[in-house]
């Protein structure tokens, strides 16, 4: 990766340490700082909060799962949901239902520790899987299997765990300090993981899980110096494990969007090989097939215009593929792709565009994308199968909705009574792909005018 990148983010870890460690050096100096508050209905909105949390992290790291099928993923899902549910099943229940023992607490914790050592093993896996969505039902099922065997040992074991919600206790049981032990290194082992991960992949996701992991470390080292002994206290760790599960859910949520643009990416630049194989390629031949026949003595008045309209043909098919290939990999603007289009498309004088584009519109790379496609597509069929004349292109917003026409004066056909082909079908699920609204209009002699609404 960018050495530069990695060096930012190794100076980022450092400052952060630094000021966590020298907020926890003033926690430890100052006793009466690490007194908890017995805050109950506070305590069972933030459980809730980390419930809500987890679980949205685990549903984005099980959405990029079945998209790009990596191991990795799938053990992020398995963990977030393994403490999701440890955290509804033995906190948030318990404390609404007001039937809270002793024993439920280890059980919360255990859970907790399975679920982050399940996170902590992700940067160190490698591969993908083939069968997701049969896999990920599977491996979420085991999880809940597993979650059912803590709180059986748990509750078995019941009457020889320390009574942790006694009021008149002063400081934790040793094994309950050995068990929150276990779980600052299981932080500290997530950390170094996705910090080398980071190092070696330059990914974003792994920047932002290292954050929450350095977070959530120093969380369980508040915890650890915190006299815990009420299921209803709450200390600083809760705070910080606060500020760590919002920083989870923003790393995940742009992994997961960044995931979905390069789906879309590698499906536009497929559907670009299939129309170059279709279309360019089929020019090629029919320019290698005229040279062959004037080579072979065919009469040349006859041969040479057709291998020059076979030749021009050949060059605005490899136009619009280079046009198509650099919008859909980001390279070119939207505005300025879709202009060299149209320039392309108008060269020959047989069509006549009016684009009008809203400089203070705002589009989402897949919708870009897609919506480049749809005028693509729109104009195409104006030119090829409306023999129109002219056609216009409008991008702007209207009533707070984004919107995109493109209109033609051709010869219209009967969309009532199914004279749509293929193309039409393709643009409507471009649309449907980016949440948009797709509506035309035509008839016989009446042009033809389609729409995409998208929400502001």
């Amino acid at each position: 990766m960018d050495h530069d990148r990695y060096e930012a983010f190794l100076w980022g870890q450092v400052l952060l340490v630094g000021l966590l460690a020298a907020a926890l050096a003033l926690f430890l100096s100052y006793p009466e700082l690490r007194q908890p508050y017995h805050l109950p209905q506070l305590k069972l909105v933030l459980a809730t909060v980390y419930l809500l949390a987890g679980s949205l992290v685990a549903v984005l790291s099980g959405t990029r799962f079945t998209v790009e099928g990596r191991r990795f993923d799938l053990l992020l899902c398995c963990g977030f949901f393994v403490t999701s549910m440890a955290w509804l099943a033995f906190n948030v229940l318990p404390a609404v239902a007001q039937t809270s023992r002793p024993t439920e607490l280890w059980a919360s914790v255990a859970g907790r520790i399975f679920g982050w050592a399940l996170i902590a093993a992700a940067p160190f896996v490698r591969g993908r899987i083939e069968r997701r969505r049969f896999v990920l039902g599977n491996a979420l099922v085991v999880c809940v299997g597993a979650l059912i065997v803590v709180w059986a040992l748990s509750d078995s074991l019941g009457g020889t765990l320390p009574n942790l919600y006694s009021r008149h206790s002063t400081g934790m049981p040793p094994s309950l300090d050995g068990a929150l032990a276990v779980n600052a290194l299981v932080f500290l082992l997530s950390l170094v993981g996705f910090s080398n991960r980071f190092r070696l992949r330059g990914e974003d996701l792994d920047y932002w899980l290292a954050l929450g992991a350095t977070l959530m470390l120093f969380s369980a080292l508040h915890f650890l110096f915190t006299p815990l002994v009420r299921e209803d206290d709450v200390s600083q760790g809760d705070f910080l494990r606060l500020l760590a599960y919002g920083v989870l859910l923003v790393g995940v949520w742009r992994a997961i969007r960044g995931s979905e643009f390069g789906r879309a990416v590698a499906e536009e630049r497929a559907r670009v090989a299939r129309e170059i194989h279709d279309g360019l390629a089929q020019y090629l031949f029919a320019v290698s097939t005229h040279a062959s026949m004037l080579e072979a003595g065919a009469d040349p008045q006859v041969t040479i215009p057709r291998l020059k309209e076979a030749a021009l043909l050949a060059q605005q098919e490899a136009r619009y593929a280079i046009l198509a290939l650099s919008s859909a990999a980001g390279r070119a603007p939207f505005d300025a792709a879709l202009r060299r289009y149209v320039d392309v498309l108008t060269a020959d004088g047989s069509l006549e565009v009016e684009l009008s584009i809203d400089p203070a519109i705002e589009l989402g790379p897949d919708e870009q994308i897609e919506l480049f496609k749809i005028v693509q597509e729109g104009l195409a069929n104006a030119r090829k199968h409306a023999g129109a004349a002219r056609a216009w292109v409008v991008i702007e917003e209207r009533n707070g909705e984004r919107v995109v026409q493109v209109r033609d004066d051709g010869a219209g056909f009967d969309a009532v009574g199914g004279g749509a082909g293929q193309g039409l079908g393709n643009m409507r699920e471009r649309a449907r792909a980016i949440g948009g609204a797709f509506s035309l209009r035509s008839a016989p002699g009446a042009g033809t005018a389609l729409e995409v609404v998208l929400r502001g």
